[in-house]
């Protein structure tokens, strides 16, 4: 379900399908998405319009968009340079102007499922915390070049019963900040399985992960 709730300046858009309960909202701005109510829970005036476009580029799901009421950037706006970060026991959260299969994704933000748990494949839609998933937020850094460009579409081209192939220019961090790869195509997995995530090692095979 899709709510949409104009304010003076901003209107914000939610999507419940795409969230992840990271919660950033709740705890950051609580009197703007207020929690555990029956009725209206969305009010974009409770707060200075700059502070309710960060809340959409801090969503890590793009549940939350927040769009400027006079048609100016809002937290749709691409990103300078295209991240990845890796969530511990968590999943991929993606900040780019994103492609998936080749299609315009609506918002520069997404988060990947890297447990194999998802029934939104290739979105994380939680299940890793039910399933227990246990995957660094820290990888080793790998040594890089800087890229020549750091920002451009990046394209999510699932594998069939296998990997997330990632087309781009795109900075692998870990969940504290830090740089530890740099790619312009690369192969994430998504199964659960690799040991060497957040990277695809071929054990989706042995696993038989399957999907679309």
């Amino acid at each position: 379900m899709v709510e949409t709730v104009k304010g003076r300046e901003v209107t914000v858009i939610f999507d419940g399908s795409r969230c992840i309960h990271s919660r950033h909202c709740v705890l950051g701005h609580p009197e703007v998405f207020v929690p555990n109510v029956k009725g209206d829970w969305i009010f974009p005036d409770a707060a200075p319009a700059e502070a309710v476009l960060r809340i959409g580029f801090d969503c890590p799901s793009g549940a939350i968009r927040v769009l400027r009421n006079d048609g100016s950037a809002g937290s749709d706006a691409a990103p300078v340079v295209n991240t990845v970060h890796v969530r511990e026991n968590g999943p991929l959260a993606l900040e780019a102007p994103i492609l998936i299969r080749g299609e315009a994704f609506d918002t520069p933000r997404a988060t990947l499922c890297r447990c194999g748990q998802s029934k939104r494949k290739p979105f994380c839609d939680g299940s890793h915390a039910e399933a227990g998933f246990a995957a660094t937020g820290e990888p080793a850094t790998k040594a890089s070049e800087p890229l020549a460009a750091r920002n451009g579409a990046v394209d999510v081209l699932p594998q069939p019963n296998g990997p997330l192939k990632v087309v781009g220019n795109l900075e692998i961090v870990s969940g504290t900040g830090r740089t530890i790869n740099r790619v312009t195509q690369t192969f994430l997995c998504r199964c659960g399985h690799s040991k060497n995530k957040p990277y695809c090692d071929g054990s989706h095979k042995a696993a038989g992960f399957e999907a679309e």
